[in-house]
C-alpha cells in the first residue's frame, strides 16, 4: 500500500487512485501531483478500502480491471453503502463498447475514460467533478413534497429522505430550479457534467434512470416526465 502524500496543505482535495498497473499508476500519481492534489494509491480494492477507511477521498479514479475484485465490483460496494456513496467515481477501462459504458455507469460510476487516454482531458474531467461537488450553497429548493438542500447536500420526499449520487443531485437541483420546464438532454449535460467535458448524451439517459428510481421511494409516483424528442422535466403534477 501506498502511503499518503503529504506534501500539499490538507485544504487541497484527495484523490484515490485504484490502479495495479505500476506506469499506469505512477503516472496518474505524478500528474495529479503536478497540479497540487494530494493523492492515495491502492493496487487492489481491499487496499483501497483500508485506505478510504482512513480518511475518505474527494474523488475516485478506478480502473476497471483489478486483481482478485474488479473495478466495477469495487464501485458497487461503495455506491451501495451509506458511508462513501456521494463520492464520485471515475472508471478508467481498455473497454470501448457502449454496453460496458453503460454498465459502468449503471454501477455508479460518474464518469467512464476508456484507454489510451489524454492526460489532459481526464484532469479535466476530474476538476469539472470536483468543481460540480463543491459548488453547494445556501439555497433550499421546494417543489411539491420534493426538498432539496444545497448546503446540507440532502433530499427529502414526503418527508423521506432520498439517497441520491452528485450527479442525480445536480440534475434533481436542475428540474427543481425550473418546475415544467422541458430540459433536453444537451442542456442537462451541460448543466450537470459541464461545457467544457465531452459526455454522450445516452449518459443523461441512465442518470435520469436512476434519479427515477430513487425518487419513488414508498410507491410514489414518477415525478420526472419524458417528452418525447425533447428532453425530460419536473412534472406539474407532483404532490
Amino acid at each position: 500500500m501506498t502511503a499518503r502524500s503529504t506534501s500539499v496543505t490538507n485544504l487541497q482535495p484527495l484523490i484515490l487512485v485504484v490502479e495495479d498497473e505500476p506506469a499506469q499508476a505512477e503516472l496518474l500519481l505524478y500528474n495529479l501531483r503536478k497540479v497540487n492534489f494530494r493523492v492515495n494509491h491502492a493496487a487492489t480494492g481491499e487496499e483501497a478500502m483500508l485506505l478510504m477507511a482512513e480518511e475518505a477521498p474527494d474523488l475516485i479514479i478506478l480502473d476497471w480491471m483489478l486483481p482478485e475484485l474488479s473495478g466495477i465490483e469495487i464501485c458497487r460496494q461503495i455506491k451501495s453503502g451509506r458511508r462513501w456513496a456521494n463520492i464520485p467515481i471515475v472508471m478508467l477501462t481498455a473497454r470501448s463498447e457502449e454496453t460496458d459504458r453503460i454498465r459502468g455507469l449503471d454501477t455508479g460510476a460518474d464518469d467512464y475514460v476508456v484507454k489510451p487516454y489524454s492526460i489532459k482531458e481526464l484532469l479535466a474531467r476530474v476538476n469539472a467533478i470536483l468543481r460540480r461537488t463543491s459548488s453547494t450553497t445556501d439555497d433550499k429548493l421546494t417543489y411539491g413534497d420534493l426538498v432539496l438542500d444545497k448546503e446540507q447536500h440532502k433530499v427529502t420526499r414526503g418527508g423521506n429522505h432520498v439517497r441520491l449520487g452528485p450527479t442525480e443531485f445536480r440534475l434533481l437541483a436542475t428540474f427543481m430550479e425550473r418546475p415544467g420546464r422541458v430540459w433536453s438532454r444537451d442542456q442537462l449535460l451541460d448543466r450537470a457534467w459541464g461545457r467544457d467535458i465531452y459526455v454522450d448524451t445516452r449518459t443523461v439517459d441512465v442518470h435520469i434512470g436512476r434519479l427515477r428510481k430513487a425518487l419513488r421511494i414508498s410507491d410514489l409516483p414518477d415525478p420526472i416526465r419524458t417528452v418525447r424528442g425533447a428532453g425530460y422535466s419536473l412534472d406539474h403534477n407532483v404532490s
